[in-house]
């Protein structure tokens, strides 16, 4: 492959919901550039993008992939994403590498939910937009009720370029309405032709709503279209380009990936209407002063780590956008993040799996740096005399919350191993590192995800786990007063101990979680002793007292006490009052108190009801409903026990067919209503009964 400038190279996401024919859509553009000379097709399992085991077994894409073709002089980079939305984080890592966003849909399924949340992402990173309708030649295709749904949801800046001929199995060709003339295709290759007659008329009316939009692209065709002058076809397209660049104009096309009908002028619209890597201005943060700047594409190298992949036989894979400078073979990496210089050899491009090595890449381009060693998904890179940094991605948040327990005792560090690489390898699936849970927790997007994060922990890494339920951070506390002595004497022959406190225990309303009063007057405490009487204290509190839970808002007062000369020790007063903590709680009313987390719940209005009465279900609170930002869609507000919320990942999806989405945030600690306390109580006590 031969050396680009920036102005010649496109990089685009190529996004869908799932099943709409995303990665077909890709392998067939790039058989149509000549980048490949065969792809497979549906369930042959013989994708040049979708490689992985999990991937060729599910016949979905699961992590994104990169496919470099040339076209008409200029470089098109794609990088395909899945459409499942538990891998979602993928589509936000290829958005960040890329300048433009293609969206594929079915004309059978038109809009489906992962394309509604690609577009407000894409809408977030103020990201230009096209769109192509996919599986024109499958029976119920609805090109026009597909675009209709679309202006729907997205507004008027939903443009076709072309009208279909045909639909199902008599779909043959699309018509380019700014040129007013028609394409039959035949084994992928086109024949120019005049519009059939009985569309003529369908496409002067897109033709129309066309220029008008192309018209809005500056103030000088504005003035030209309102004096009623005709745009030439040039204008149209310079219109439409300035139109896709600001978000005001999406432009739409159609065809068939597995016919191959309408790709050649896909690829001739990415290369038009798509802005080149020049255009791409980005904010970074200058690694010593702190201080914000604006980096173009001419300043020195820097380099963003979009995603990286782990294998443990071809070692790591670090994907890399270019922003600026370039970056030859022998030129001096620092990563930023890490605050080391990067030791490297090559770059290469990858279709699919197949390396192609990269002697120069320029500002713009995506290449792979193998083997980087301290270099981080969202990591930047730079030359050694221009140290900036740029944002992180932003992922979604983790939801789903399992544990993970060895199968074969002994392989426990196998285990934290295997899961911190994938980690690494995958942002959505977070490891918890929790001490007091004494568990290998991870956070993941949903039982899909979860399946595949076993599956390749096994496969990669030989770790074979059982699921366990994960450890809920229950807290103990007290609603009482009370006091107590306790004597800690020991005569063993020799030097004994002797320690003896009297002390009183109160609830904390202020939100601390311990605190200790000394009251003893007269020395009948020597001073040397209160520390290991507040420390004897703590720790018996942090063990738990009646479930084995932390005991968290309470006032220990040391009121009286006395000592030997020879045999009391901090030891001895320490014992005495653990003693009599263990004594004291249950005489002041102990309960048990569990997390209860803030959520918030986005979904289509229809499903609001299901919803609420799914959280009331969960003893959740529901403190009101109100309107999003995006019309049709709700928020419900409530408060709800951690405990209830294992499965609701999967539940919500469920109720509202994968269009709700929740977000939480840990709120307080509340009463464990009877019920479910003894419950926990019972399951403490029982080991020991």
């Amino acid at each position: 492959m031969k050396e680009y400038s920036s102005n010649q190279i496109r990089n685009v996401a190529v996004v869908s919901h799932d099943g709409a024919g995303k990665t077909a859509l890709v392998e067939s553009l790039l058989l149509t550039s000549g980048a490949v000379d065969f792809v497979g097709r549906g369930q042959d399992n013989k994708h040049i993008m979708d490689f992985e085991p999990e991937e060729i077994k599910r016949n979905v894409t699961i992590q994104l992939g990169m496919a470099p073709c040339e076209w008409k002089d200029h470089k098109v980079n794609f990088i395909d994403t899945p459409g499942y939305n538990e891998f979602h984080g993928e589509v936000r890592a290829a958005l960040r590498a890329c300048d433009g966003m293609l969206m594929v849909l079915s004309a059978t399924s038109g809009v489906e939910t992962d394309t509604i949340r690609a577009w407000d992402y894409a809408v977030e990173l103020q990201m230009p937009r096209m769109a192509f309708i996919n599986k024109m030649d499958v029976p119920g295709a609805d090109f026009f009720g597909t675009i209709e749904r679309m202006r729907e949801l997205f507004g008027k800046a939903i443009m076709p370029l072309q009208i279909p001929i045909g639909d199902g199995e008599s779909f043959e060709g699309v018509i380019d309405v700014a040129k007013m003339t028609a394409f039959i295709y035949k084994d992928g290759q086109p024949t120019e032709v005049a519009v059939p007659a009985h569309l003529v008329e369908k496409a002067q009316e897109i033709r129309e709503l066309t220029v008008e939009a192309a018209a809005e692209g500056s103030d000088e065709l504005l003035e030209k279209y309102l004096e009623g002058e005709e745009l030439s076809l040039e204008e149209i397209r310079q219109g439409l380009r300035e139109g896709m660049i600001t978000g005001r104009v999406c432009p739409i096309m159609c065809g068939s990936a597995t016919s191959r009908i309408g790709l050649d002028q896909v690829l001739d619209r990415m290369i038009r209407y798509m802005p080149d890597a020049t255009k791409k201005v980005m904010t970074a943060t200058e690694a010593v002063s702190g201080d914000q700047c604006v980096v173009h594409v001419d300043k020195p190298l820097t380099a963003f780590v979009f995603k990286t992949l782990l294998d443990p036989f071809a070692g790591k894979q670090s994907f890399v956008r270019i922003f600026s400078g370039e970056l030859k073979e022998g030129d001096k990496l620092f990563d930023v993040n890490q605050g080391a210089e990067e030791k490297w050899t090559k770059m290469v491009t990858l279709i699919g799996k197949q390396q192609i090595p990269v002697s120069v890449a320029k500002a713009g381009d995506i290449v792979v740096i193998p083997k980087l060693p301290n270099a981080k998904t969202g990591d930047t890179l730079t030359s050694l005399d221009f140290k900036v940094k740029y944002d992180a991605i932003r992922f979604p948040q983790p939801l789903y919350t399992v544990a993970m327990e060895p199968v074969k005792k002994g392989e426990e560090e196998k285990i934290a191993t295997a899961v911190f690489k994938i980690a690494e390898e995958d942002p959505t699936c977070v490891v918890v590192k929790n001490p007091e849970a004494r568990q290998l927790q991870i956070e993941c997007m949903g039982e899909v995800h979860l399946e595949h994060i076993l599956s390749k922990m096994d496969r990669k890494y030989g770790a074979q786990v059982k699921l366990v339920k994960p450890y809920i951070p229950y807290r103990e506390t007290i609603k009482g007063s009370a006091e107590t002595e306790s004597k800690y004497k020991k005569q063993s022959g020799g030097h004994g101990q002797y320690g003896h406190v009297k002390i009183q225990v109160d609830p904390l309303y202020d939100g601390e979680e311990f605190a200790f009063v000394d009251k003893i007057f007269g020395g009948a405490v020597p001073r040397q002793y209160i520390p290991a009487v507040e420390k004897g204290a703590k720790e018996t509190l942090e063990k738990g007292l009646i479930a084995g839970y932390p005991m968290i808002g309470v006032q220990v007062t040391l009121l009286d006490g006395s000592y030997h000369t020879v045999d009391s020790s901090e030891l001895a007063f320490k014992v005495a009052t653990s003693q009599a903590i263990k004594d004291v709680i249950p005489k002041a009313k102990p309960i048990l108190l569990e997390p209860i987390y803030e959520v918030n719940v986005f979904a289509p209005d229809a499903c609001m009801g299901d919803i609420m009465g799914d959280l009331n279900s969960r003893r959740g609170r529901v403190l009101g409903m109100e309107q999003s930002e995006r019309p049709g869609i709700s928020v419900v507000k409530a408060q709800v026990p951690l405990a209830e919320m294992s499965d609701y990942v999967t539940v919500l999806r469920s109720i509202t067919q994968g269009q709700g989405v929740f977000n939480r945030q840990f709120y307080s600690y509340e009463e464990v209503p009877h019920k479910e306390a003894d419950a926990i109580i019972a399951a403490y006590k029982e080991p020991d009964e």
